[in-house]
């Protein structure tokens, strides 16, 4: 069994210099400090990368310098990861959580977390506008709305749509890493986890600092971001903001956006206290983004949240904390027109208490939340009496006629059982929504490993996922589109299975990981066409994703070396129906990615200048109606495969950065949705000061 000991030490800060032969995955739970210091930048191309190790409660993991490294297996087999409720160490963990880490964050030429997440060999990333403007994001073979995204173990998912759930307070420069579970963690994460999770890490617990960034590049693009990082004794915190403007790489794209992040900490010897709060803001032309019929939609979004957490420190560990998210939406059918024009606000708050301790059966670990959800608007919800209208801020003669909420119940209840070859970790989640549900219902999970030798190991899973409907899903309504407010809960078993393998040699390592998956689904929620002359309507019907990832790549150990990392990664994805009914055209669930693959190559060039290179070729199932201005030709026609080329060149220095990246080199013209054309050719670059 583990040591029990090594569990019920105070919390405290590790950093890590390289990597030991031993790289493992982490999905790090909410306030657990950690410092990641020089990575090799290894392979993007999947996030089945190089594995970033995080913070333990083993307070003699702390090394004194910044020149230190953690090379002992024995130190890495202690800290603490967790893609479960209960934290357990890197050798415990049943489950493979992938890592994009700062270093990685860095190398590559990405403006966004969206254009990150493309890298990812599991995640399909479909762009409605560059630089991220809006995307929608999924997990194998899934839907934008059936993942769970967090910042730092916050849920920020959105009950109004998933269209809008990638709208981060926080920049790129802000993000320590990102961190991918696959699968269905509902029993984790609840509502909305129903093919994985996303959390996104941000930099904390850094000595005081300042950074300021300029850009600009194709198609007037310019931007500037700053930051300012404080630690004093116990506290630490840090500001950042962000501004970007472009006038748009295709017809009516272009856009104006900002954010604004606050994060506090107080660690004290017997807890710790953590604040966060931001505000992300944008305007930006929706061309054809939800009907091609209309090119000249224009769109406007808000969000704002704040989220107050502790943590106690000992054998007995409580998390209580308390969040707000509160969101806006502007939406016009026709630019600068009323015409179709509509308004949301959204709000999310609640509470949840955490708590886990071990004990000489293993480690116990148990979680209660209270979430309500609520929606204002003029086109979803319930209609409102009229004395009940709220006016829309900012507008005169425009008010908020309709209205929804829901609120949502969760319990769950988890143990780990660790052996010296094994780990068992089985949970449950008691689950109830006042708009769904009449009584509580049940979800399980269970996640095995086996580590036979140092060199490999072996893992397989089960869990069940559910997600609710958006008020999207149930009220829209337009030319085009029909909501269902029958709609129910859909729900999904998940079966992995999966081997690592990894071995160290003279002048680096080579990891590879094979895995396949199995996600069956019931009463599956998308937007279909029964007929070529039909709308789209909500719908549910039975689908099961399938399919297979490999990925293999070689990180070197010296960082002087000329060749830094290599990596090739490739995922299949196939499809089967179980339902009877005739769909002539879905819209997003059955047009996923059957064939992936992503190839990085990581190397200097001269003295501190150095190269990122990544090739990803996507080949899409599906079809989309093709419209010829603005008009149905009532033609379909099938995505066509095709390659992006991208390169990032940096030239560091310890006090400022040179940077210079091109996105499609190639200028090859795709779509990831019918009738967007994406960017060609972009070019930008920037400078970064740090003082």
């Amino acid at each position: 069994m583990y040591n029990n000991q090594t569990l019920c030490s105070s919390a405290a800060a590790v950093t890590f210099h390289r990597f030991s032969h031993a790289g493992y995955a982490v999905f790090a739970s909410l306030n657990r400090e950690v410092r990641i210091g020089v990575l090799t930048v290894a392979m993007l191309g999947s996030v089945h990368l190089a594995k970033a190790d995080v913070a333990t409660r083993n307070p003699d993991l702390n090394p004194s310098s910044d020149t230190e490294e953690l090379t002992d297996d024995r130190e890495l087999d202690a800290v603490t990861v967790a893609g479960t409720l209960a934290p357990l160490t890197q050798l415990q963990s049943a489950r493979i959580v992938s890592v994009i880490s700062r270093a990685q964050i860095e190398a590559t030429a990405a403006q966004t977390v969206n254009d990150l997440l493309k890298l990812a060999v599991g995640v399909d990333v479909r762009q409605r506008g560059g630089f991220g403007i809006q995307t929608d994001i999924s997990i194998d073979g899934g839907t934008f709305d059936q993942i769970t995204i967090l910042l730092n173990g916050l849920n920020i998912s959105n009950p109004h749509t998933g269209h809008l759930a990638a709208d981060f307070p926080v920049s790129i420069s802000d993000i320590e890493r990102i961190e991918i579970l696959e699968g269905a963690a509902s029993r984790v994460y609840g509502a909305s986890a129903f093919g994985g999770a996303i959390n996104i890490v941000t930099r904390s617990g850094e000595p005081t600092n300042v950074e300021v960034g300029f850009q600009g590049g194709s198609y007037g693009t310019a931007g500037a971001d700053g930051r300012v990082g404080i630690k004093s004794g116990r506290f630490a915190s840090s500001i950042s903001g962000t501004w970007q403007r472009s006038d748009g790489a295709t017809l009516n794209s272009d856009f104006n956006r900002g954010n604004a992040y606050l994060q506090a900490a107080w660690n004290d010897d017997d807890y710790r206290i953590d604040l966060q709060g931001g505000w992300s803001g944008k305007s930006y032309g929706a061309n054809t983004f939800y009907s091609a019929a209309y090119p000249d939609q224009y769109e406007r979004n808000n969000r704002f949240m704040l989220n107050l957490g502790a943590e106690t420190k000992g054998c007995f560990h409580l998390h209580p904390e308390v969040f707000w998210i509160r969101s806006t939406d502007n939406f016009e059918l026709i630019r600068a027109s009323t015409v179709g024009e509509n308004f949301h606000i959204t709000d999310v708050y609640g509470s949840r208490v955490g708590a886990d301790f071990s004990w000489a059966a293993g480690h116990t670990a148990m979680s209660a939340e209270l979430r309500e959800e609520e929606i204002y608007s003029t086109s979803l919800g319930l209609p409102m009496d009229e004395h009940q209208y709220l006016r829309v801020h900012g507008e005169d003669y425009t008010f908020y006629t309709r209205h929804d909420e829901r609120t949502n119940y969760a319990l769950s209840l988890e143990h780990n059982i660790l052996l010296d070859h094994w780990t068992i970790s089985g949970g449950l989640l008691a689950n109830k929504n006042t708009r769904f549900d009449s009584h509580f219902k049940l979800y399980p999970g269970v996640d095995i490993a086996y580590t036979p030798t140092a060199a490999w190991r072996l893992f397989a899973s089960y869990n069940k996922g559910f997600r609710l409907p958006t008020f999207t899903d149930l009220y829209y309504k337009s030319p085009t589109h029909e909501g269902n407010i029958g709609m129910r809960a859909e729900v999904s078993h998940s079966f992995q299975l999966g081997a690592k393998w990894q071995t160290a040699l003279a002048n680096g390592r080579w990891t590879t990981t094979a895995k396949g998956f199995y996600h069956r689904g019931s009463r599956m929620i998308d937007w279909v066409m029964y007929a070529a002359d039909d709308v789209f309507h909500s719908a549910n019907f039975d689908l099961d994703n399938m399919g297979a990832q490999l990925d293999t790549r070689w990180t070197a150990n010296d960082r002087s070396s000329y060749l830094q990392g290599i990596s090739l990664c490739y995922t299949y994805m196939y499809q089967h129906r179980r339902d009877k009914a005739d769909i002539y055209k879905s819209n997003y669930a059955m047009e996923y990615l059957r064939h992936k693959l992503v190839a990085t190559l990581d190397h200097r060039i001269v003295s501190r200048l150095a190269a990122s290179w990544t090739l990803r070729w996507q080949d899409r199932m599906g079809s989309y109606i093709k419209y010829e201005n603005a008009t149905n030709t009532g033609q379909l026609v099938s995505y066509s495969p095709y390659a992006t080329l991208d390169v990032k060149l940096r030239w560091t220095k310890p006090n400022y950065e040179l940077w210079c990246e091109a996105t499609n080199i190639t200028d090859h013209t795709y779509y990831d949705l019918g009738n967007i054309p994406q960017p060609g050719l972009m070019v930008l670059a920037g400078l970064r000061l740090k003082f």
